[in-house]
């Protein structure tokens, strides 16, 4: 595929450290080239090129990155070496959390840290530990933020969001933390608010530099490198923004651990690579999911379970939530509260036996295992979604769903004489009955929408936002979180 963008390699020159190369791809990581331009048109008709990639800087006290540029092309790209691996026993990670914090940002981070195998504590700056996001995701820490004082971790990782990145700020038990963190010689990182209006009143950037969230650019006082998507220099890392959080994260696992738990942590995410680019989109059979007429807003519904994949489940909520739309968290098992397939705790809006009465413009629902199998025995959720079909009203699925929720329930052959093309997490592609478009990212037949896996839950959820208010409000939401969507 063609390549895009202004180049640049930059080296780590430390030979007594294995190097290792990943990259993004769309701002993705993936095995081989960081490649990350891309443009979208603006509400003015303009064109806007978006770069996406990380920068390693060095001080007298670390190990030198030199970078050679190469010349400019549409876009850029950019290739650079792995930073030095800590050997690879668990790590332990603080992800603190607040009134208002960024949930996808937050989720993202403790999910992928899980996974590369971190013991993550999520502590709570508040007084409880439920914590209600900035998308009205109400969230369960593991700890109180004052339990976790005398515990030593590897990397503490602030989630942005507001007013949540001030939250953070004002608790002097964590700021005690990560200054000690500092001190010590461990890492510690901040996305999107958080390292302006976190770590530069700490005094933790000072010299170095950094990026943020572009609203929040001006607070931070540094001139160099605000545009990066993900920057690392010395033991601190920054990154832009929810559109940001996954290259971010994974960033962290290479330096945890090392480029090996980074590309298998990219295969399973479903995240682009040069070697497997299926495409973004397929769009079969347009039709109009809803009419926003006399200011209606679209209720949807997005029902959890235990061990459903919690990137997958707030991600589509937050996006939904950001488009205005009227979303319902509904748990289907007996507690409000669930726990997901990486430990999160989520709290419930309602109960799904409480909403048969309810009439959803859309369903959509999570993957993960074995959250998508108690989703599939939900008789409450089977009823809810046979009666979205038969009204001719849309439903989708994310990951392992639409094989083990959609396709066991017939509800990829409904109202046609053919069955719904769809997609679904490779690992459950043999499970759909027509498997003609499972290579795509997004596929959408008609009233049904289906995606692969967490790395592909963000455009999915703004493919379900275009569908519901248009493509321009897609575009606006995906650039507020720094997001390459066309």
């Amino acid at each position: 595929m063609v390549l895009r963008g202004i180049s640049s390699s930059f080296f780590y020159t430390n030979s007594t450290c294995r190097c290792g190369f990943f990259s993004i791809e769309c701002g993705f990581f993936s095995k081989f080239n960081l490649v990350a331009g891309f443009s979208k048109s603006s509400s003015l008709g303009r064109r806007r090129s978006y770069g996406s990639h990380l920068s390693y800087f060095s001080h007298p006290s670390n190990s030198r990155f030199v970078q050679k540029p190469r010349p400019s092309l549409r876009g850029f790209s950019v290739t650079m070496a792995a930073a030095p691996s800590l050997d690879s026993s668990q790590k332990m990670v603080l992800v603190p959390i607040a009134t208002g914090t960024e949930e996808m940002e937050a989720v993202i981070l403790i999910d992928i840290l899980r996974r590369a195998g971190s013991e993550v504590t999520v502590a709570s700056v508040e007084e409880t530990l439920q914590i209600v996001a900035s998308r009205n995701v109400k969230l369960v820490a593991d700890s109180l933020i004052s339990e976790c004082e005398k515990s030593k971790y590897d990397l503490v990782v602030l989630p942005g969001g507001m007013p949540g990145a001030e939250r953070l700020r004002d608790s002097q038990v964590l700021k005690k933390i990560v200054q000690q963190l500092a001190e010590e010689g461990r890492l510690y990182a901040a996305i999107c608010a958080a390292p302006a209006v976190a770590l530069e009143p700490w005094g933790l950037l000072k010299g170095l530099k950094a990026t943020c969230h572009p609203s929040f650019t001006k607070k931070l006082q540094i001139s160099e490198a605000l545009e990066l998507r993900v920057v690392k220099d010395g033991l601190a890392t920054t990154s832009r923004g929810p559109g940001t959080a996954i290259e971010f994260a994974l960033a962290l696992v290479e330096q945890l651990y090392n480029k090996q738990k980074v590309e298998e942590l990219s295969k399973a995410l479903v995240l682009r690579t040069q070697s497997k680019f299926g495409p973004a989109k397929r769009d079969y059979n347009s039709t109009k999911w809803f009419s926003a007429s006399e200011g209606k807003v679209p209720l949807v519904l997005v029902p959890i379970a235990h061990g459903s994949e919690e990137m997958e489940a707030v991600i589509i909520i937050d996006i939904l939530r950001r488009a205005a739309a009227d979303v319902v968290v509904g748990s289907v098992e007996e507690t409000l509260q669930i726990t997901a397939s990486r430990k999160v705790q989520i709290i419930a809006d309602k109960f799904v036996k409480d909403l048969l009465n309810s009439k959803f413009d859309v369903v959509i629902l999570p993957g993960g295992m074995p959250g998508a199998q108690r989703l599939r025995d939900s008789e409450e959720l089977s009823t809810i979604l046979k009666e979205q079909a038969e009204g001719n009203r849309a439903y989708g699925a994310i990951c392992a769903a639409p094989a083990v929720v959609l396709e066991a329930k017939n509800l990829l052959k409904v109202s046609t004489k053919r069955g719904k093309k769809a997609t679904s997490y490779p690992a459950f592609a043999d499970k759909l009955s027509d498997k003609s478009a499972s290579d795509a990212r997004v596929v959408i037949d008609g009233l049904v929408a289906t995606s692969q896996g967490p790395g592909t839950a963000m455009e999915y959820a703004l493919s379900i936002v275009e569908k519901l208010f248009g493509q321009e409000k897609a575009a606006n939401i995906a650039e507020a979180m720094v997001f390459p969507y066309q």
